[in-house]
């Protein structure tokens, strides 16, 4: 019999999670493999050498397609040397992310622009970040890796329903209003559209729905409802929330999380086994938990209460959580090896991504941990944290970086989209030549991308 996910079963699936990370206090951190300060200058110094080649392709700021792509198979072609050394993965893996995540996210980002030219980059990377967490799924549920119209449909929901729920310069009433009406339409009402908003995430709605029939699927929906559920509770209990202990915290933290990634895995697949369901909630939770430690900063400016940031504003040191959180997204590795489906090769990589959330989170919230805590933790680390500070403070100085290896992805996925829905009122013909605006090199676009470059230009 196939799993229903009722929200007694979230529930019950929390308190379960729960117990796992409370088991995961009273242990010893996990260890791991160590890097001798040499070991760690000579990843660094490969860091550097690959940020350069992005660099130099970047003042060069390419007009022409033709050197757009040449840019764009130039800064492709450095990665697996870069992250052989620098990342220390092995020739397989570095194929996974090549051959794999790397398409996928050029093939999402580019169907992205097409919907909606209006999403901004740091919308659609968001999006895109879901999109390589339902692919990843696939095939450790016995599917092909490979972006279909309901991941499409899930994934863009965040920057058009959840960023708009977490803005703190809407009222409560409007975010009541909004959440009414999207579970209504996740319910299945068909509801005219009132505003661009509600247009595209009834759309997405509607990928998800021409994919899965909601009489043959109906635990694709009961996902949805879950996590749109998730979200409400979460905004209202953590918008009040003086009232709220570390237990409602963690129970909500959960809550949004595993019903997150549960609806990633089911949208991936269509149904889940119980080890299915159960691994995907864990995976969630601990997203949810390495996301919190990652914005512990941020949540403590804008008063947001987490596990993390609700010990750190008691003035407590967060050495204990962090060595939590390592062991248990060890326990989520553990149960991951227990699936049937998938290579050893994705298995491992998805154990060394969370290992890496969290220690690149320490290492950019040093402020909240003691000395010696970080003196015993950057060993495990292949860049020293001063390293890893001092180059995402320089990155996020120059966002014509990031403009760059996101319009090369962009423009490398030209004709890839072959059985992806098209965007409402466009045909392929039609999309051609916006495709050719786009990348014409006296659009705005360009004349924006160019702007965005020339901080860098000028070094």
């Amino acid at each position: 019999m196939k799993q229903l996910y009722s929200w007694p079963w979230v529930e019950a699936q929390v308190a379960q999670t729960i117990v796992v990370w409370k088991d995961c206090a009273a242990r010893p951190w996990p260890g791991g493999p160590w890097y001798s300060p040499g070991e760690q200058r000579k990843r660094e110094k490969a860091y550097d050498e690959g940020l350069r080649a992005v660099e130099r392709e970047a003042r060069k700021a390419p007009r022409t397609k033709a050197q757009r792509h040449e840019a764009q198979q130039r800064i492709v072609a450095a990665f697996p040397r870069f992250a052989a050394l620098a990342l220390d993965l092995e020739g397989e893996t570095v194929q996974l992310l090549t051959d794999g995540f790397l398409p996928i996210g050029a093939q999402f980002a580019r169907w992205a622009r097409r919907f909606d030219p209006s999403l901004s980059m740091t919308d659609t990377i968001q999006a895109c970040r879901n999109a390589w967490t339902a692919c990843g799924l696939q095939p450790l549920l016995g599917d092909p890796m490979g972006i279909t119209p309901s991941i499409l449909g899930y994934s863009l929901l965040y920057p058009y329903s959840d960023n708009y729920l977490d803005d703190g310069k809407v009222s409560r009433a409007e975010k009541l209003q909004f959440s009414a009406r999207f579970r209504d339409r996740l319910c299945g009402r068909r509801l005219s559209a009132r505003n661009h908003r509600e247009a595209a995430v009834w759309t997405m709605v509607q990928f998800i729905e021409e994919q899965y029939p909601r009489l043959r699927y109906p635990q694709v929906f009961e996902c949805l409802l879950a996590i749109h559920r998730a979200q409400e509770l979460s905004i209202a209990q953590l918008n009040s929330c003086g009232h709220c202990d570390d237990s409602d915290v963690l129970r909500i933290s959960c809550a949004k999380g595993g019903t997150s990634v549960l609806a990633d895995a089911c949208l991936s697949h269509g149904w889940l086994s119980e080890e299915e369901s159960g691994f995907s909630f864990e995976w969630g939770a601990l997203l949810q938990l390495g996301d919190d430690l990652q914005d512990v900063r941020e949540d403590l400016r804008r008063g947001s209460v987490t596990l993390f940031s609700s010990a750190a504003a008691s003035g407590q040191p967060l050495d204990d959580l962090a060595i939590q959180l390592l062991n248990f997204s060890e326990r989520v590795a553990d149960r991951i090896d227990r699936l049937p489906n998938g290579p050893a090769t994705l298995k491992n990589l998805l154990r060394m991504s969370w290992r890496s959330l969290i220690l690149m989170a320490v290492a950019g919230s040093q402020e909240f941990f003691t000395p010696a805590f970080l003196d015993e933790l950057e060993p495990s680390s292949s860049f020293r944290f001063d390293f890893l500070r001092a180059r995402n403070k320089r990155l996020a100085g120059r966002q014509g970086l990031y403009a760059v290896l996101f319009d090369a992805l962009v423009e490398a996925g030209k004709g890839d989209n072959d059985g992806l829905p098209l965007p409402a009122g466009r045909t392929e013909s039609s999309l051609e030549a916006e495709d050719e605006l786009l990348t014409s090199p006296v659009s705005s676009r360009f004349a924006a991308f160019s702007q965005a470059l020339s901080p860098i230009a000028g070094d």
